[in-house]
């Protein structure tokens, strides 16, 4: 063995996602016909504005009560337990979505209610955390204590909008001028 190694190459972490990733039901914390189902759709864009086919987005979340699930089984769905994890692969226009149930406050922090997510997609050299907060006013989203501590022109990427029909739709922007707010837990 060297007594000086050399490095080795970074790799990105895919375009190998449609292999051992998505799993039946991945999208469906709750089944679509549930009687509060929302839809959570959005497209994931590269720094060109080009939205990406084979991206991967996570998403981890309360109850509708803010409670932490601890139920098992988010990778084998019975069609009626909530574990509050999902998982979506992106078609080929970039769009990814969840059914799932608009989560509450939790009950221990002064936090707006929110979805915690993490993308994956070509390209990166590690996985991106961010969260997606429901739509709410000015004042309830200032007083979170991750939003307030960001400038107010950036806090706007990591809110959610509601459609005329009453789903949520939340873009991602890796790079760019609308770059979404990601968070570091390095």
């Amino acid at each position: 063995m060297s007594e000086n190694p050399l490095p080795t190459a970074g790799q990105t972490v895919g375009p190998f996602f449609g292999y051992a990733l998505p799993y039946e039901g991945g999208p469906e914390l709750v089944p679509p016909h549930h009687p509060r189902a929302v839809l959570l759709a959005g497209t994931v864009y590269d720094g060109a504005g080009e939205p990406i086919p084979d991206a991967v987005v996570e998403l981890w979340q309360p109850d509708e009560n803010g409670d932490i699930p601890s139920t098992r089984g988010s990778l084998n769905r019975d069609g009626h337990s909530f574990t509050g994890f999902g998982r979506s692969a992106t078609n080929l226009d970039g769009v990814y979505q969840f059914w799932t149930l608009e989560p509450g406050a939790l009950p221990s922090s002064s936090s707006a209610p929110f979805f915690s997510v993490l993308v994956v997609a070509r390209g990166l050299t590690d996985k991106l955390h961010s969260r997606i907060y429901l739509p709410a006013s000015d004042a309830a989203l200032v007083a979170d204590p991750l939003l307030s501590s960001l400038p107010a022109g950036r806090r706007t990427t990591m809110v959610a909008r509601r459609e005329p029909d009453g789903s949520l739709r939340h873009d991602f922007h890796l790079q760019g001028e609308e770059e979404t707010v990601f968070l570091d837990f390095g």
